[in-house]
């Protein structure tokens, strides 16, 4: 069993590395939005799994597996919020950018 914790706690920390290497690099707000965002749900998501394992029963894992849900429940919906908000209030999307389907579109 410690063997899987270990493994869960290191490709979560993996993914934030990777998610940290990508808001240094990627040239536009969007994309390093999309980053951030994973690095949230996956990488915190395998940490919160980890400890979950690691603690077995009891209170401590109840509670990780408890914040794994609201995390995968409430992140994607921020970061959808987010990124509508910087479109809306006119943040420039990156000149390689091909398509762009809220051109064009009013909202309310």
């Amino acid at each position: 069993m410690s063997l899987l914790v270990d493994l869960f706690l290191l490709l979560g920390s993996l993914v934030f590395l990777v998610a940290a290497l990508g808001l240094l690099r990627f040239p536009d707000f969007y994309i390093r939005m999309s980053a951030a965002t994973k690095a949230a749900t996956l990488g915190l998501g395998l940490l919160l799994l980890g400890v979950a394992l690691g603690f077995g029963e009891g209170l401590v894992a109840f509670k990780a597996v408890l914040l794994l849900v609201f995390l995968f429940s409430t992140a994607p919906i921020g970061a959808h919020f987010l990124g509508r908000a910087a479109y809306r209030s006119g943040v420039p999307l990156w000149e390689r950018t091909h398509v762009d389907e809220l051109k064009g579109r009013e909202y309310e």
